[in-house]
């Protein structure tokens, strides 16, 4: 199998494979033989700069086609691609490279500076420009590599409960198994445009900006700005998207900062990462005449449940499994057998492979209506789930006490009606050291400085102690209220 080779250069070389929206206002569409061409620039220039097959590339670009390029020359190749959102610090990006040991880089030009804080010295592929290489610049393309199901094809890093995020190594049939969740629950259709939001680096955006809408014949929209609710709405319209899929999180704000209305080409919704509140899920289908469809899936499996396309979606439901997954509740647990989940991953990069005789317990706790239907209710462990991201308290926490003025810290989520839930820091401060509104700001700040600034405290409160196990282990459980 190959993905290159079986999707993108099997398509019709003229039909549109993208709808680039740049930061500047620029729009450009993309044929699948444009970037059937740039993939086999970018190989011959990555091979030309020592990559081989089962090397490492890791990228840090915006929802661009040269991210999707990269994306698609490594497929080709056999090269193991390690997406990484812009939003990470030179910390991250540090554990990233010790953990995987890339032997090249693609990256947008507005990293520069973050990837050399965090030591990159190393061969770099620089964006933009390679939808706009000259036909000349391909040199030498190697052939494209035969590749096998299992062979490594991709790393997403996980949140990290317990410790450093741990990067998850995905085989080459993630990619041919999107085809379940594609036609099941994102329901992209030949010659739709398909809008996934979710940023390069994120495991939704691996599955479901480009991915999955090629496995369907449909063509990609990429916009390269920050989010912003009224832009949004105006882009569906001018744009005439098919599909949409975001995360709850911008739902919720579009829902409420915003006037929804009707788009004349919509079709579908659907998103994925937490449950939805009824209000939204109403507003929604009241003003767009058309139902959020809600999915559910992880890092390490893939998408395992959705409220599938073309049955009525039950509100505050993540749907059913996905046609072919075995998926049951075991006291309160979601179980999978992985046996039948085309996405599962291929172990934790150092680790031992996982057994896929054995079960997989997802961690997160639900309960299954007499139809089948799955309604999440929390996790198992201390994942903080936050406007559709994975937050492990052990990296914020870490970042707290890194401050000169924190001796301990503790963090545990909050509920907002936006976010679903936020990063709620309990703090307790070392000697010379007051709380203040000040202090409070100060150590948010230092977070954002430490680590993507999604995981930062939005609450910060000060104990004089932390309630603790006799063990000395924080008791997460009383601090939530629980």
């Amino acid at each position: 199998m190959n993905f290159a080779g079986d999707v993108v250069e099997v398509a019709p070389a003229d039909a549109l494979a993208m709808v680039e929206l740049a930061r500047d206002g620029a729009r450009r569409e993309h044929t699948f033989g444009a970037v059937a061409c740039a993939s086999r620039a970018m190989a011959a220039r990555l091979h030309a700069l020592g990559v081989r097959r089962g090397d490492t590339v890791l990228t840090l670009a915006g929802n661009r086609p040269d991210w999707v390029v990269a994306m698609v020359t490594c497929f080709r190749q056999g090269y193991v691609v390690l997406p990484c959102t812009e939003q990470l610090r030179a910390k991250d990006l540090r554990l990233r490279l010790d953990v995987t040991r890339p032997v090249a880089v693609v990256a947008d030009e507005r990293n520069a500076a973050v990837l050399a804080e965090a030591g990159w010295d190393g061969p770099t592929v620089w964006a933009p420009g390679v939808m706009d290489w000259p036909v000349g610049a391909e040199g030498s393309v190697p052939a494209p590599a035969d590749l096998d199901p299992l062979d490594p094809c991709l790393i997403t890093f996980t949140s990290g409960t317990a410790g450093a995020p741990k990067a998850v190594l995905h085989g080459q049939r993630y990619l041919d198994g999107q085809r379940t969740q594609a036609e099941h629950w994102l329901g992209a259709r030949p010659g739709d445009l398909v809008w996934c939001t979710a940023a390069s680096g994120w495991s939704k955006s691996a599955r479901n900006v480009f991915i999955a809408p090629w496995l369907q014949c449909a063509a990609a929209l990429l916009h390269d700005a920050r989010f912003d609710p009224a832009e949004r709405l105006d882009l569906l319209e001018r744009e005439g998207v098919d599909v949409l899929c975001m995360a709850p999180t911008e739902y919720r704000v579009i829902a409420k900062h915003v006037e929804l209305r009707r788009f004349p080409k919509l079709r579908a919704l659907v998103a994925a990462g937490e449950a939805l509140n009824p209000e939204v899920l109403r507003a929604w289908e009241e003003a767009t005449g058309v139902q959020i469809r809600d999915g559910y899936g992880q890092t390490e499996t893939g998408q395992l449940t959705g409220n599938l396309d073309g049955e009525p979606a039950h509100p505050g439901s993540m749907g059913r499994a996905l046609p072919g997954v075995s998926l049951r509740v075991e006291d309160g647990e979601l179980v999978a057998d992985p046996a039948t989940v085309p996405t599962f991953f291929l172990g934790y990069l150092g680790d031992e492979p996982v057994d896929p005789s054995q079960p997989w317990r997802t961690g997160d706790r639900v309960h299954q209506d007499a139809d089948g239907y799955l309604f999440f209710e929390g996790r198992t462990d201390d994942v903080i789930i936050s406007a559709g991201y994975r937050i492990g308290p052990f990296e914020v926490e870490s970042a707290l006490v890194s401050h000169p003025a924190v001796a301990e810290a503790a963090v545990v989520a909050a509920p907002d009606d936006e976010r679903g839930s936020v990063v709620r820091a309990l703090v307790v401060l070392r000697d010379q050291h007051a709380p203040s509104d000040a202090l409070a700001r100060e150590l948010q700040d230092h977070v954002k400085s430490q680590t993507a600034p999604y995981k930062y405290p939005r609450i910060v409160e000060f104990l004089a102690e932390l309630p603790k196990t006799t063990s000395g282990k924080v008791r997460r459980a009383l601090l939530r209220g629980e």
